[in-house]
């Protein structure tokens, strides 16, 4: 299949739309148990993070194999807008170019930003935005304007920058920069989303007087990308205080220029490990790191809890899933609190659906505010399909069902289309609505997809020119 008839919506030049011959994506089902051997482009959150890191540092950084995708370009364009340069130089990497970065002598306002639907570009941008001479008009996918924003804009107003935004506390709206923000001591409540306290972290060491930020609410979602947040400031010399739980000191500090290599997305292969415990076989993730802040890496942990066996072997980590559902494996239901590690949420929610006895997955109630409402889209999605689930306040309940083929909705939610996916490998008949919205974070899933059920043999993937589109 042409890697391009997969590609984003939008602004990227609805190539989904005018490209794609069929409207529904037919999820393979697997026929034989998996032999795959993969190796899966960089990380969305590292590669974002260093992104507006290397925008606001003392000189240029080079990032190699970063990600090229939907919310990497969008935060690209982002800085552009502001007079961050950013080049493609020659990589070593098997998805595309390295980048070079060399900050503004001073970000500059008068522009327009398209946040597209990426969490990290709509969170972690305004901070930046504000330390901008001038106005930046902030919007996004007619889906981004429904998710929440309220925390940042009432924390840039809570910093002294001015931002018109309609009383909606989302976007659109308008940061009027001074070209500084003073800093100091900061409240907000995070509770919807841990990127809002990364996104006033990653700016901060250029306020005038640093941040000490403190989060207000009864609980944080997500505390693993905080913590890589820090790392990835402290990789370039901004050592982040944390003297209680919830408050965060970042001194005003410069920045450091860094030659960094991103991991690959360990988020991204979950769906690739847990074909394994489906279809049955073995599929190995190749550049597995071994010690890292992302999420994923709870994958190794999390599998075993479902009868898979996880090797590790150097930088490859390999899940052996037996005969696999496919092959007649019965997998045990398992109550899982994903709270620190919500994105996974959408693979492990097929896992508990193919499960053979009830069990739950919670902490996930923020999942109501990303791409999509992941619980209402996976409960519908499971529901037309013959299964048995309930929502709950803070998650899903699972009761074993038979399952039969149908419309999979994505809802333009990245991580919806590939659990579709998934549960294609053994449910016939299964039909992904949008593809497409895997170009958020990984352009060559569909490719990578195939490989996974061809085994190694399959053909290398070309990377999309994200950049030129």
């Amino acid at each position: 299949m042409a890697l391009q008839r997969y590609s984003s919506r939008d602004e990227f030049g609805n190539l989904l739309a005018t490209e794609q011959a069929e409207p529904f994506w037919s999820a393979p089902t697997a026929d034989r148990p998996l032999a795959a051997r993969l190796m899966l482009p960089g990380s969305k959150s590292l590669t974002n993070r260093e992104l507006v890191l290397s925008a606001l540092a003392d000189g240029p950084s080079l990032l190699r194999r970063p990600l090229h995708s939907r919310d990497s370009a969008l935060m690209i364009e982002a800085l552009k807008q502001l007079g961050v340069v950013i080049d493609e130089v020659p990589g070593d990497g098997a998805f595309g170019p390295d980048l070079r970065v060399s900050p503004a002598a001073e970000l500059h306002g008068g522009v327009s930003i398209d946040t597209g639907l990426a969490g990290t570009v709509m969170r972690f941008l305004p901070p930046v935005a504000a330390l901008a001479f001038g106005p930046v008009a902030i919007d996004g996918d007619a889906a981004a304007r429904v998710r929440p924003m309220r925390t940042t804009i009432q924390a840039l107003r809570d910093l002294g920058i001015e931002v018109d935004d309609d009383g909606s506390g989302t976007m659109p709206f308008t940061i009027h920069g001074t070209g500084a923000v003073e800093g100091g001591e900061l409240a907000i409540d995070a509770s919807a989303s841990s990127q809002f306290v990364s996104g006033l972290l990653l700016a901060a060491p250029r306020f005038t007087r640093g941040l000490e930020l403190r989060h207000t609410g009864e609980r944080l979602p997500s505390l693993p990308h905080i913590e890589m947040t820090i790392a990835t400031l402290a990789a370039r010399g901004v050592v982040v205080e944390t003297p209680e739980p919830g408050v965060w000191r970042v001194p005003a500090a410069p920045i450091g220029a860094r030659d960094i290599t991103i991991e690959s997305d360990l988020s991204n292969a979950a769906p690739f490990l847990a074909a394994a415990l489906v279809a049955g076989g073995t599929v190995t993730i190749d550049g597995w790191p071994d010690a890292t802040t992302q999420v994923g890496a709870q994958l190794e942990q999390l599998l075993p809890r479902y009868g898979a066996v996880v090797r590790r072997d150097g930088h490859a980590l390999t899940v052996d899933g037996g005969p696999g559902v496919r092959g007649g494996a019965a997998l045990p239901a398992v109550d899982l609190d994903l709270s620190e590690a919500g994105e996974l949420a959408p693979t492990f929610a097929i896992l508990a659906a193919l499960a053979s006895g009830p069990s739950r997955i919670t902490g996930i109630g923020h999942l109501r505010g990303h791409e999509t409402d992941r619980l209402a889209a996976l409960r519908a999605d499971l529901e037309r399909l013959g299964g048995s689930v309930t929502e709950l306040d803070d998650g899903l309940a699972f009761e074993p069902a038979p399952l039969h083929g149908g419309p999979w909705l994505a809802h333009e939610d990245h991580r919806m289309a590939t659990s579709g996916a998934l549960l294609g490998l053994v449910v016939d008949g299964i039909e992904v609505d949008d593809i497409g919205s895997t170009a958020k974070t990984l352009p060559e899933f569909p490719e990578l997809w195939e490989q996974l059920l061809h085994g190694p043999a399959a053909a290398r993937v070309e990377p999309i020119n994200w950049l030129a589109l």
